[in-house]
């Protein structure tokens, strides 16, 4: 292992500041434990950025390695994490690995039972005489394959365990909704039941989860109803973390392709496989957070951006007049004074139909863009129109 390298720990970033401060609290404890330089980064609504984490890194060593803190592979990390370190490698002479996120581990499910069993204690119940249910819930996302693995947890929390059962739940964005969960659970008429949140840090989904469960204790007075406090900054995250990190170090980083939406037509989900898309994504979501000056306390509503142009400059369209028609983009918007975000993307699966090119919000995508065509982009970026013998899609 060189003395050179360093570890980004990617948190998500909260307008709370005690649940970035976790964030960092983590970033030391790993530091500590690898004997590495360990910085941390957040992909949005806090600072500093991955993006400035490894600049801040990069003058002093040669190998860094970024590492979702994030418990499902859900768009952040599919789309928004790779797409920074991939500007991270063109930025820096550096060699850059990314990790896995957090996923399902041993560890994490030892983590959820203990504050399972803390409620209980407050609660003054034990599973092994009582018939107590525990609901896993976590926040909910519009990818299957993260909320696929909600559910993975929650059996293999049940495995063993002596619950009488145990259900995941959402608190938005998908279903079941924690209340509907447990009205179900109700059904089964449980001694106790265990609300755990499946979230890093404390904050308004947090707060929410315990509302919930607080109207659900109110409600149905034949079962006591408690709600755990979420997974903090506990040693056992960072044995996963370092599992992950040993994984990036030695190219063993896995993701799960078979079940991600934007590689498989999965049913419901058609519309949504494909580079383009995924690309899109990431560079949507992430230009929309840097207007915040009018939002209230959601955790993710946001002001929506003007223009954000995104050009593949991967090594096939690099090699088709990628970087010299970004140049010429940016030259010719410049000249027209067009208020417009122009920046390059990671891979998007199209390899040999480009340079591509995508437009946001328009929602529009362009393939086989050479260099010359960099006025005529210009121009409809100005007009707020398309270049229609350029269009490959419209998403």
């Amino acid at each position: 292992m060189l003395d050179d390298e360093a570890i980004v720990l990617a948190g998500h970033g909260s307008r709370r500041e005690r649940s970035n401060e976790q964030v960092r609290e983590l970033a030391v404890g790993l530091e500590a434990r690898l004997g590495l330089p360990t910085d941390a980064g957040f992909i949005e609504l806090a600072e500093p950025s991955i993006a400035e984490a490894i600049d801040s890194l990069a003058p002093a060593v040669s190998d860094v390695t970024v590492i979702p803190l994030s418990l499902f592979a859900a768009s952040h990390v599919k789309a928004d994490v790779p797409l920074v370190v991939n500007e991270a490698r063109a930025a820096h002479d550096l060699v850059i690995h990314s990790g896995r996120h957090l996923g399902v581990h041993p560890s994490i499910v030892e983590l959820l039972d203990d504050r399972a069993a803390a409620v209980e204690a407050d609660l003054g119940v034990d599973r092994a005489d009582d018939d107590v249910v525990a609901v896993v819930c976590a926040r909910g996302s519009s990818d299957p394959d993260s909320n696929g693995d909600v559910h993975k947890l929650a059996r293999l929390l049940y495995e063993g365990r002596n619950f009488l059962d145990v259900e995941a739940a959402f608190i938005g964005v998908t279903e079941p909704l924690l209340e509907d969960a447990l009205h179900t659970v109700s059904k089964r008429r449980p001694d106790a039941v265990v609300v755990v949140p499946y979230m890093l840090g404390d904050g308004v989904l947090t707060d929410r989860i315990r509302e919930r469960t607080a109207e659900f204790d109110a409600d149905y007075p034949y079962a006591v109803a408690g709600c755990g406090e979420p997974l903090g900054t506990d040693d056992r995250l960072l044995e996963v973390l370092a599992d992950r990190f040993e994984e990036a170090r030695t190219g063993d980083v896995s993701m799960s392709c078979d079940t991600c939406k934007y590689k498989v037509d999965l049913e419901g989900f058609e519309g949504e496989a494909g580079g383009a898309r995924a690309m899109l994504r990431a560079m949507t979501h992430r230009a929309a957070h840097e207007d915040r000056s009018d939002i209230d306390a959601e955790p993710h509503v946001h002001d929506a951006p003007d223009k954000h142009v995104s050009v593949c400059t991967n090594r096939t369209c690099a090699g088709q007049g990628a970087t010299e028609l970004l140049e010429r983009l940016r030259q010719a918007a410049n000249r027209r004074d067009v208020d417009v975000t122009i920046t390059r993307s990671s891979c998007l699966d199209r390899c040999g139909e480009g340079p591509n090119v995508a437009v946001y919000p328009d929602g529009v995508w362009y393939g086989g863009v050479a260099p010359d065509e960099a006025d005529s982009l210009a121009a409809s970026l100005a007009e707020d129109r398309i270049v229609s013998r350029l269009v490959d899609q419209t998403l």
